[in-house]
């Protein structure tokens, strides 16, 4: 792969303005992020003993109702890239792991750990716009470019010696991913802003934190590393759904049918 035209001459740009010590900003262009992703979910769905994606066959139901909640974000007019990317939505088959991930593009994976440790569609709703905005937000290419810096990124974008190479270790790096903490915290915000006007409540993300503060289950590594301070994360999305005034839960977990259902069959 190599970089856009524009792509290209906004690094030349950024290089001779402000030097190779400057990370902060994205020179993947939109292309770059859809080609990392589908490279990405090749290598994801090549390792099946990394990430047992769940058959769609005799899982029809569940794959849908995942994708009806994924449209339903997308369709709430806020999703800023919801015409350039991907949007696909695979499970993995994994009850041990609460997490889910987007990679850049909009390839999004979703643990059945998660959902079943959830306890409604509005929970996952919320922690699935946090993984849509990481993607739509472009957080992963943002922190390769600060990751990798200007001179490496320089050669993927010429296509120099070792460039396919580079490039599948950038792509490699793109599966364990660690965003920090002003990403997450966007990330955040940006599922408020996603849920509210879809008729979900615009906190279904805190109902994840709340759960994992009051000890209802395990908190993997990968949690650990990606979601810090769940306490701080409540209070900030609650925050962004008074500014907005959203509809919000309120911390309730009033049973929802449907759910339980989905988290029955897996």
């Amino acid at each position: 792969m190599k970089f856009s035209a524009l792509s290209l001459a906004s690094l030349l740009l950024l290089i001779f303005l402000t030097g190779p010590s400057c990370g902060t900003v994205n020179v993947f262009s939109l292309e770059d992020d859809r080609k990392l992703g589908a490279q990405v979910n090749q290598q994801i769905l090549s390792d099946p003993a990394q990430f047992p994606v769940l058959p769609e066959r005799g899982n029809e139901e569940v794959y849908s109702y995942i994708r009806g909640i994924t449209n339903k974000i997308l369709n709430s007019g806020k999703v800023e890239h919801k015409d350039e990317f991907a949007w696909e939505v695979r499970i993995i088959d994994d009850n041990e792991t609460l997490n889910a991930f987007a990679t850049p593009g909009g390839y999004i994976y979703v643990y059945t750990g998660l959902i079943k440790f959830l306890d409604s569609e509005d929970q996952l709703a919320g922690v699935m716009g946090h993984e849509i905005a990481h993607a739509d937000q472009r957080h992963s290419t943002k922190a390769m470019t600060k990751q990798y810096g200007i001179a490496t990124l320089l050669q993927l974008a010429t296509g120099g010696e070792g460039a396919a190479a580079l490039l599948g270790q950038v792509a490699g790096s793109l599966v364990n991913l660690r965003f920090g903490r002003g990403a997450e915290t966007e990330a955040d915000t940006y599922s408020v802003i996603y849920l509210c006007p879809t008729g979900y409540e615009a906190d279904g993300a805190a109902g994840f934190f709340r759960k994992l503060e009051e000890g209802g289950g395990q908190r993997p590594p990968e949690f650990l590393s990606t979601h810090p301070n769940p306490g701080n994360r409540v209070a900030n999305i609650e925050a962004q759904v008074d500014e907005r005034g959203c509809s919000a839960s309120g911390g309730s977990t009033a049973g929802d049918s449907a759910y339980q259902r989905i988290k029955a069959s897996l």
